[in-house]
This record gives C-alpha cells, structure tokens and sequence, in this order.
C-alpha cells in the first residue's frame, strides 16, 4: 500500500512539471529517490527479471501435473487390405459356380435335390466334395469354407432352381469376399494420452526448489540495483545543495569584496591607502565575481543531471527542499547491526548464499538423472476405419489403455555423474567467494562507520573555524573603519571567512554521504518486498 501511494505521488509530480506546466518546483531527497527507482532502466531490467524468475518458478511446479495432450493423425494408403490370398477370394467369388460343377462331376442330378431341402443339398455337397481329394483337402479343411457351409445350412432354398442356388452362392461368396478386404484408402485416428509422474528421482522437487532459490537470487539483486540508485540519487542532490550553498557564499564574498573596493577607493581618495592597495582589492573582486559565475553554471548542470536521473525534461525549474538551508541539515544516524544481521540483510552476501544452494540443488538435479523414474499413463484411442467394428468407417466406439512406465537408466558414458561433481565444485566456489564477500563487507562496515566518525569531527572542527573565522572578520572589519588597520588585513579575513564557510559546507555534506554509504553498508537500502 505504501509503494502505491509513493508511486502515485510521484506520478502527480511528473504530471504537473509537464511542458507547459513547468512552474518552480520544490523536491525533496525522498522524493527524487522515488522518481529514480521509477525512471531506472536498470531497474526496469532487474523488474523484468525478477518476474522471469516468477515465470521460471511457475514452470517448475507445473511439473508436479499430468501432461494431457490430444493426437489426431491422417493417412493415405494406395491399397487396400486383404485377409484372404487371391486364391482364395476367386474361390468365394465363384463359390457358386465351383459347387455345381463339383456336384455335376460326382453326383448326376444333385442340382435337382439341391432344390428339395438345403440340409439334404449340403450333406450330398460335402459328400460329392469329400470324393475328390483334391476339392476336400483345398476346401473341406479350410475354416472359412466351414463358415460358408454352416451359413448355407441356415438358408432357405426350396424352390429355386440349380442356376439360382449357383447365382445365390456366388452373391454370397461375392459378399463374404468383399467383407475379407479391408478399406484403408483414408485412415484417421485421434488419441488422447495422460502422462502423471510418480517418482523423477526428485528431480520435481528439487527443480522446484532452485527455481524459488533463482526467484530471490533475481529480487536479491534488484536490491544491489535498488542500493546504487539511491546512493547514487543522494550523492546528486546533495552535490547541488552543496554548490547551491557555495554560490550563496560566492555571492556574499562578492559583495563583501565589493564593498570593501568601495571604502579603499575613497580611502585613496582620501590619500590614507595607495593606488596599489585598490588594485588588489579589485582583482580579487573580479576572482569573487568569476567564482560567482562558476558557481552558478556548476549548478544548472547539476540540477540537469539530477533531472536526467529522476526522469524530467534536461530544463526542468526544480528546488530542492535543503538547497535554500544555510546549513547543511545533520543525517539521522541508523542504529548499527551486528555483523550477522548485516550478512544477511546486504544483497551481494545473500546472492552469494543463494547461488551456492542454486548449485546443491543443481547436483541433486543431475543426479537423480542417475536414478529410477515411474510414470502412470493411460490412453484413449480411437480409429476409422473402426478396428472394433470391422474396419467400418465410422467412429463409434474406441479403446481405453492404462499402465505404468519404468525407465532405470544404466548406462551413458557416466555424463549424469559427471554433472553432479561439477555442480557440487560450482556450490563449493560460491561458498569461497561468500567466505570472501562476508571479509570485505566487514571491513567496508568498519571503514564506513570510521569515516562517519571523521566526518563528524570534521563538521565539529569546520563550525568551531567558521566562528573564529566570522569573530577574525568582525574585528577586522571593525579596525578597518577606524582606520587602525589596514585593507590588506581585512582582505586576508575575508578570505580566511569564505574558506571557512567552504569547509563547512563541504564537511556537512561529507557527513550526509558517510552517513549514505554506512546505510548501504549495513544493509539498510532494500526494496519493499
């Protein structure tokens, strides 16, 4: 909820410095922060992939599901099928025409008898056919002639006449034949399978695993990004807060010198001061006045390259909310961590953590690759022509098929092995480098808390010289009009004065980016999660 008001915030803002609307506009460092976290490319890229990461993550755990997926296929046969030899098909085809002239051979007359009752017809077929070898060994054997007789046996065929009953088997045969070939032209098939894992070796698991570990590698690292864009914000704007109280200075030490060439003129005038005495007094006017109007082009540039880093256009009319302060304001020190808390919480350690338990996860990845894997699988399938239906072209009716797989890998050069030794050493370096990391970051703490300690001195010594300065000034000044001391004294005060101011500044400004960096240092800059 926080994020989103932040983020509305500075959407208003932007809107009202559009062009046209671009009216003096005062910002804050927490403002400009803000507008740098939305304006960053870089974070923009490390968004992107903190949300393939997520996708990453997704992918993993759709594993953990049945693949189902539906198969259609078409096929074109120049041929069809045939369950009987050509032999074969001539004898059904003929059928007829090969029994009356059996009958006709062995038995004068049968046709006649054939008319009086089928039962008696057959039972005198078989028998003409049985007097002849060569007919009862090519047709009494076969199974499909034994189809054929119990078929006639079934029909009715008193009253017809021989050449009827011939015609009638032929059609018959002629039918059965046709019902023996098969249609395959134009195959189609459709099947539906399901795939449900049971046992990868755990390699489900543990690619689930890294790939949440990958997720807060990427967010981990949108930190780092996140922690250099605000340093870097903070170094920006209290640059111009620190050139912006310069130019004051400037512009104070001008008129100071100003004035001062003023009271020397006419003390020449006046024949109390030389010629020579202006003319140093003038030069170091004209050197006030030249470092008045660096001042002030130093700080157009660095306002346009702080609007370049928050997102407004290069001749945005912007004030800071410190840059009008005539001192630096003193930063809120942080409570310090423990250096167990600051592992944890700097980026760079936790990016190192997690890539070494990334790569133990990838060892037990490669090596259940090594391991047994089981699978359920069922299937519907379905055909036309219908193999259920003989080979009908029609889809009605299909088959249901279930099961397990087993694959148990044995052999392939020991590749699986070798990764899970590879991915074991890869673990082992992560884990050096963060030994390493955790060194230099205690270090860097000690060393940043060591230069926020000097910078506070630094303020302290900078404030005491400031009010020595300004007494050292004051009674030079003082002197000058009495005419107890000369312009050269109060020339050598006020410079003494602007270099004092000076070191205020700029230790004021040391004490806010010390202050800066020990919060990075501890760990401080982290995004909303």
């Amino acid at each position: 909820m926080m994020k989103t008001l932040k983020t509305v915030s500075v959407l208003l803002l932007a809107l009202t410095l559009a062009p046209g609307m671009r009216a003096q506009q005062t910002l804050t460092l927490e403002e400009c922060r803000e507008m740098a976290i939305q304006n960053s490319k870089e974070l923009d890229q490390a968004r992107t992939k903190v949300r393939m990461a997520g996708y990453d993550r997704k992918i993993a755990r759709a594993n953990y599901l049945p693949n189902i997926s539906a198969t259609g296929s078409y096929l074109y046969n120049n041929r069809e099928l045939s369950l009987v030899s050509d032999a074969q098909s001539a004898m059904l085809t003929n059928m007829g025409t090969t029994a009356q002239a059996a009958l006709d051979g062995a038995v004068a007359g049968i046709g006649q008898k054939i008319a009086g009752g089928m039962t008696d017809a057959m039972t005198q077929l078989q028998t003409a056919i049985m007097s002849n070898p060569q007919m009862a060994a090519e047709y009494m054997g076969s199974p499909m002639w034994q189809t054929v007789l119990k078929m006639f046996q079934q029909m009715d065929l008193s009253g017809m006449s021989a050449p009827d009953i011939q015609n009638t088997f032929n059609a018959v045969g002629k039918e059965i034949d046709d019902a023996l070939h098969l249609d395959i032209h134009n195959i189609y098939v459709g099947a539906v399978s399901l795939q449900q894992p049971v046992f990868m070796g755990g390699k489900i698991l543990f690619s689930n695993q890294a790939a949440r570990l990958a997720e807060e590698l990427a967010r981990s690292r949108y930190d780092m990004e996140y922690a250099d864009i605000v340093v870097g914000i903070d170094q920006a704007y209290w640059q111009i807060v620190s050139i912006a109280a310069k130019k004051r200075l400037a512009e104070s030490y001008a008129d100071l010198l100003h004035k001062l060439e003023k009271d020397v003129n006419l003390s020449v005038q006046e024949g109390v001061a030389t010629q020579s005495d202006a003319l140093q007094i003038k030069v170091k006017a004209n050197e006030a006045d030249m470092l008045l109007t660096k001042a002030t082009n130093g700080l157009t540039l660095a306002k346009m390259l702080l609007c370049k880093e928050i997102g407004l256009p290069l001749d945005s009319r912007i004030t800071l909310a410190d840059e009008t302060l005539e001192v630096v304001p003193l930063p809120q020190r942080a409570e310090d961590k423990d250096m167990e808390a600051i592992w944890r919480d700097r980026p760079e350690t936790h990016s190192l953590e997690l890539a070494s338990q990334i790569y133990e996860k990838k060892a037990l990845i490669a090596r259940a690759d090594m391991m047994p894997k089981v699978a359920l699988t069922a299937n519907y399938l379905v055909s036309n022509p219908n193999a259920f239906h003989g080979f009908s072209n029609s889809w009605n009716g299909g088959m249901f098929t279930a099961g397990v797989a087993v694959n148990i890998p044995l052999f392939h050069g020991t590749e699986a092995l070798q990764k899970t030794k590879k991915a074991r050493l890869e673990a082992t370096l992560y884990r050096d480098q963060l030994d390493e990391a955790k060194n230099l970051i205690s270090m860097q703490v000690a060393q940043s808390r060591q230069q926020y300690g000097e910078a506070g001195e630094k303020l302290a010594m900078a404030t005491s010289n400031l009010d020595s300065a300004e007494e050292n000034l004051r009674t030079a000044t003082v002197g000058f009009e009495a005419g107890v001391i000369d312009a050269n004294t109060v020339l050598a005060a006020q410079t003494a004065w602007l270099q004092a101011h000076s070191e205020l500044i700029d230790a004021g400004i040391d004490l806010q980016m010390a202050a800066s960096n020990l919060l990075k240092a501890q760990g401080y800059y982290q995004s909303e999660k």
